[in-house]
C-alpha cells in the first residue's frame, strides 16, 4: 500500500536573495522586468530578518509604516508580505497590538502539527512520558532525510502521548545531533510547555512546516505493549518530517496513533 502523503502547512519561502530595494525598479514601473511581485520580495527580506533573529519568537515585529520606511515601498506593499507571512503562520496580528513573530508557546500554535481529535471533546490535553532520549550515529535512512553527514550524530527520542490515562500516540522522533546539543530526557520531562516551544527558546530551532507520510499498519509486539493494544491491533503509521527557515529539515517523527477513540483531521484549502 502507498503512502499517502499531506504537506500540513503552506511550504516557507525560498531562501533566494531578494534585490535590495534601492535598486528595484519604481512600483508600477510597467517597463521593467518581473522576477517576482515585490510584496514577495519584502516578505523575502523580512523572513530573513525572522531566520537572523533579528525578531525573537512573540516579540513583535515592526509597524507597517516602520517596515515601509525601511524597504523604500508603500505600506500596502508591506501589508500584503505581513498577511502572507500570517497565512504561513510565521507572524500573529494581534487586533490593536500589532504583529508578533509567532511561537510555539501560543496555544493556536501549540496543537498546529498535533492531528490527532478525539472523537467526542476537544483536541489537546495529551499527557506525555519520555521513554528514551539518546545520541547515537545517525542510520543511514534517518541522516538522508536530516540531510546529514554519514557518521554525524542524531537524537532519537521516544514518547508516549496519553489521554485520559490511556496511551494513544507512540513516537520515535529522530533530531540533528549537533542543533541539539545537551538535550536530555530530564530536560525534556521537566519542560511544561509543548515540545516545539522548547526546541525553539532554549535551541533556537523553529519548526516552519511539515510534510506527512500516512499509511496503516498493524501493532508488533513492541508497540502492542506500549500502547496496551493486541498484537496485530490496527494502527495508523504517521512519518513527518518538519522543516526550519530555509526549507532545511529539522525533525524525522514517526508516529504510531491508536485511532479507535481518535481520528486524524486535517484542513484542506
Amino acid at each position: 500500500m502507498d503512502a499517502a502523503r499531506a504537506v500540513c502547512c503552506n511550504p516557507a519561502m525560498a531562501a533566494s536573495t531578494p534585490t535590495p530595494a534601492a535598486s528595484r525598479p519604481a512600483e508600477g514601473d510597467g517597463d521593467a522586468p518581473a522576477f517576482s511581485p515585490l510584496y514577495q520580495q519584502i516578505k523575502a527580506l523580512i523572513t530573513r530578518s525572522l531566520q537572523s533573529g533579528e525578531w525573537r519568537p512573540g516579540e513583535a515585529i515592526p509597524s507597517e509604516i516602520e517596515l515601509a520606511a525601511r524597504f523604500k515601498v508603500s505600506q500596502g506593499t508591506v501589508r500584503k508580505a505581513i498577511d502572507a507571512l500570517a497565512d504561513e503562520n510565521l507572524v500573529v496580528r494581534r487586533q490593536g497590538k500589532g504583529t508578533f513573530v509567532a511561537t510555539h508557546a501560543e496555544e493556536k500554535i501549540q496543537y498546529r502539527f498535533l492531528r490527532l481529535t478525539p472523537d467526542t471533546g476537544e483536541p489537546g490535553g495529551m499527557e506525555r512520558r519520555f521513554i528514551d532520549c539518546r545520541r547515537m550515529r545517525a542510520p543511514l535512512d534517518i541522516a538522508r532525510a536530516l540531510e546529514l553527514k554519514a557518521g554525524d550524530t542524531a537524537v532519537q527520542v521516544r514518547r508516549l502521548l496519553h489521554f485520559l490515562e490511556r496511551p494513544v500516540v507512540l513516537d520515535d522522533i529522530w533530531l540533528p545531533g549537533h542543533l541539539f546539543k545537551g538535550l536530555t530526557a530530564e530536560r525534556l520531562s521537566e519542560y511544561k510547555g509543548p515540545m516545539y516551544g522548547l526546541f525553539e527558546t532554549e535551541f533556537g530551532v523553529r519548526m516552519i512546516r511539515a510534510e506527512e507520510q500516512l499509511r496503516a499498519v498493524a501493532a508488533d509486539a513492541a508497540a502492542s505493549e506500549l500502547l496496551q493494544l493486541e498484537v496485530g491491533a490496527p494502527l495508523l503509521s504517521v512519518e513527518r518530517l518538519s522543516r526550519t527557515y530555509g526549507d532545511k529539515p529539522v525533525e524525522l517523527r514517526r508516529g504510531l496513533y491508536n485511532t479507535q477513540a481518535h481520528y486524524y483531521r486535517n484542513e484542506l484549502s
